[in-house]
């Protein structure tokens, strides 16, 4: 990122959630087949929160896209099966809901390949339903194989920084399905942005941007699970459904990469027998599109338990608990993860003024260095701009911040440190 970005995108960041509507006059994804520079990307697609379609050019390289397909286009069973056999993975039921979304079970790799084979075989239908493979953590398990590299529009990874230091998750998966397997209608975890790469395959893909779902929910209150069910259409059911927009259709070939931006609610098919690499991800561009998120999540938890306000001393500590347990996360831990991220960029920035080398993995350190320093300073920018707004909240004041791993007043005041000791380096700093 260069010097004109870094000032630019600073104020950028704080209208470019209503500049959807302007995309969305024009109805279509801009598709990439030539080189793009991070900082156009950034400003294009990041800070605007605009979809695109990247070509089959970004992939062509892979391992997976050669050990993993036949020449004829097709998953490559025989060669699948030599690698992973064994291994327990996840694997849904398309023909089932449970809640809103489908029930899953683990079973042996070679089990589903074993499943799929006959699937096609019986002309892509079985008795046991249409089963999914799918939120695989390959690459967690698999971390020799390298068979893809994540290009670098999506190394910016806040999710999977935070993940990977604590050792215990991450946030990229393999997806496996027959043709007419599906996703149902839903957002990203956290609001995060993803993008998804076919190794072989292809995907129809109905994206709506922020805030039409609201117009998809049933009179209870409840998303649609299938928005191209016919109840949708009963306004007895989804009293609001007429004002909710059409979605933006997608075909995505064998190949492409798609980016699916924050909060853009989807649903999505495999329309052939197909295999693709997912990475949910967040950045400085949409941890506010996060802080949001959980603020709305955990309003949703007080008003279910509100009437046991006023009987319990720790009501507040309660609701963090049922909203971690229900989304994964506390206000408690989201502190948790900001200070990893600034503590990452303050170590790099002050590594650079000093030429000393870094204490963080290898690939972060690679990965910040290809961003730039002025990368790195909007991080931190974006970082302390949340910690402000916590600061400010009041369900944040009222928890006991001594059980926190770090106190956001302190950390808020290294980056300011960090930011003016350095300042000289990344506002000079040329790329």
């Amino acid at each position: 990122m260069d010097r004109e970005s870094y000032h630019n995108c600073c104020s950028l960041v704080k209208i470019s959630r209503q500049s959807y509507e302007q995309f969305w006059s024009s109805h279509f994804v801009d598709y990439i087949e030539k080189d793009l520079s991070y900082s156009k990307f950034f400003k294009k697609y990041l800070l605007p929160n605009h979809p695109c379609m990247f070509s089959r050019k970004f992939t062509e390289d892979w391992k997976c896209r050669k050990q993993w397909v036949t020449e004829e286009g097709k998953p490559n069973f025989q060669k699948l099966l030599q690698q992973f056999d064994e291994t327990p993975v996840p694997v849904a039921n398309c023909n089932a809901k449970e809640y809103n979304a489908n029930p899953k079970q683990i079973i042996p790799f070679k089990e589903f390949i074993h499943y799929w084979r006959e699937y096609i075989q019986n002309g892509h239908s079985s008795p046991k339903g249409c089963l999914y493979l799918k939120d695989w953590h390959m690459s967690r398990d698999f971390p020799e194989h390298n068979v893809y590299t994540t290009p670098v529009f999506f190394s910016s990874d806040w999710l999977n920084e935070y993940w990977d230091t604590l050792e215990v998750d991450d946030y990229r998966f393999v997806y496996m399905g027959p043709k007419g397997s599906w996703t149902p209608f839903h957002a990203d975890v956290f609001r995060s942005y993803s993008w998804s790469a076919n190794i072989c395959g292809r995907k129809k893909w109905l994206l709506y941007p922020p805030g039409q779902e609201e117009f998809l929910r049933d009179s209870h209150g409840n998303l649609a699970y299938d928005v191209t069910a016919p109840e949708i259409r009963d306004k007895l059911q989804f009293p609001h459904c007429d004002e909710a927009c059409q979605p933006l259709e997608i075909i995505q070939e064998a190949g492409e990469i798609i980016f699916v931006p924050s909060g853009w609610h989807h649903q999505v098919y495999n329309l052939e027998d197909t295999i693709s690499i997912n990475h949910n991800w967040l950045n400085g561009c949409n941890v506010d599109i996060m802080w949001q998120f959980l603020q709305n999540e955990l309003s949703a938890v007080q008003r279910e338990i509100e009437e046991w306000r006023n009987t319990m001393d720790s009501w507040h500590q309660h609701c963090q608990v049922i909203m971690k347990s229900c989304s994964g996360i506390d206000y408690g831990e989201f502190a948790s993860f900001l200070k990893i991220i600034a503590d990452n960029r303050m170590s790099f920035l002050s590594s650079c003024s000093e030429n000393n080398s870094s204490n963080y993995p290898r690939h972060l350190s690679e990965t910040l260095a290809t961003l730039g320093l002025h990368h790195a300073a909007f991080d931190l920018q974006r970082v302390a701009h949340i910690l402000e707004c916590m600061l400010c909240n009041e369900d944040f004041k009222r928890l006991d911040h001594s059980t926190l791993s770090s106190q956001p007043e302190s950390l808020l005041q290294q980056i300011r440190e960090t930011m003016l000791s350095t300042r000289g380096q990344h506002s000079l700093y040329q790329e």
